[in-house]
């Protein structure tokens, strides 16, 4: 669905692992502030979408490693990896990794969505939380997701959309535009980083515009399940076995 004629402009994407770093010691605390709790009931609904037999799972964007401890906490997980490029967040992460029941299946590396060093195939699972919309080249992150993905594989993205419901829709975007970034500001110190996310919010591709990109990148039965009233989505799309 194409963005409102009084969307503001994208914004650029070039510091956004540095932005990251500033607010690493306060995103668990903002987000649950911010989402008034949801976002946990996301991240918690994206893990458990993946596959049963997804025995080698790889969670971008891991941050500080919330769906990557859900994962690794699956019956069936021999490893799960996170991967950020944010070092701050990294380190928040490694600290929760270190303390967590079966440490042992996770590892932590610092990369780039679009420029991954996994072998052709090498998970049988991807995920992604509120990550897609920060990358430089979108199209090019989800076609490396497909490469590392082996045939018959699973992505899914959870990511923020917006509501099809135009008075809800109104009361989200004076939310998102005036309210979460003082409230951001306030918990994070960081007001910048809340003023960011909610122009990259209302500028990204969602719902069918979204599942266009999944299958221009290679991905076949590309569909979105919305969250709470559609203020967030999870894709979800599969590795063609014979691509």
């Amino acid at each position: 669905m194409p963005a409102e004629h009084s969307t503001p402009p994208g914004p650029a994407r070039d510091h956004v692992p540095e932005m990251f770093d500033r607010i690493s010691c306060t995103y668990d605390r903002a987000n649950a502030v911010l989402s008034l709790g949801c976002d946990r009931a996301w991240r918690q609904r994206l893990a458990e979408m993946v596959p049963p037999g997804a025995a080698r799972v790889l969670d971008l964007a891991t941050g500080t490693c919330d769906v990557l401890l859900t994962l690794a906490r699956r019956r069936g997980t021999r490893l799960a990896v996170g991967a950020d490029l944010s070092a701050g967040m990294l380190r928040r992460g490694c600290c929760k990794v270190a303390v967590a029941r079966h440490a042992d299946r996770c590892g932590l590396v610092r990369a780039d969505a679009t420029r991954l060093g996994f072998a052709d195939g090498a998970f049988d699972a991807v995920t992604m939380a509120f990550g897609i919309r920060n990358v430089t080249d979108t199209l090019g992150a989800l076609r490396e997701i497909r490469r590392v993905l082996r045939p018959g594989g699973r992505a899914l993205i959870l990511e923020f959309s917006l509501p099809k419901n135009v008075l809800l829709r109104a009361g989200y975007l004076l939310y998102f535009r005036h309210i979460l970034p003082r409230v951001g500001g306030l918990v994070s110190g960081e007001a910048g980083a809340y003023r960011y996310l909610n122009r990259t919010v209302e500028t990204f591709p969602y719902g069918r515009a979204f599942c266009a990109l999944l299958a221009e990148a290679g991905f076949s039965a590309p569909r979105a399940v919305p969250l709470t009233f559609g203020i967030a989505a999870i894709y979800e799309a599969v590795r063609p076995e014979n691509g």
